[in-house]
């Protein structure tokens, strides 16, 4: 049995994976800053999560666009909640506010390319039992 990775599960991981590295671990970790740890509000720790989320999100919708659906909205989505984040990092006083928005965007958008998918498949397999495929 060969083990496959769905991208979109993967992205959807990490955008809840910076969701909880934003909520939880201000609260969790605080102390570590007494030992000199910082990675909390730390500029490039959050800089290099958005850049992981950015690089897993945009190949696991450019595959599900270019191999099964054709649609933008999964990446309007994605770039909205992407924006967002970089909002989040720019004006750090409305983080509160601006990262539930862009992690429900993402994750959104990831839902979206999965449904669209198995529609894609579903409509597929409806034509071939048809007899229909061009």
């Amino acid at each position: 049995m060969k083990f496959k990775i769905n991208p979109d599960l993967l992205g959807i991981g990490a955008s809840l994976a910076c969701a909880i590295h934003c909520a939880v671990l201000p609260l969790s970790l605080s102390g570590l800053s007494v030992f000199g740890v910082n990675i909390v509000h730390n500029f490039w720790f959050e800089s290099g999560m958005i850049l992981l989320a950015f690089v897993v999100g945009t190949m696991s919708l450019r595959h599900g666009f270019i191999r099964h659906h054709r649609s933008p909205v999964p990446f309007m989505l994605f770039a909205t909640g992407i924006l967002f984040l970089l909002a989040k990092q720019y004006w750090q006083v409305y983080e509160l506010i601006l990262l539930p928005f862009a992690v429900i965007l993402i994750v959104s958008a990831h839902i979206f390319n999965i449904r669209f998918s198995r529609n894609f498949h579903k409509n597929r397999e409806q034509t071939v039992e048809n007899g229909c495929l061009h």
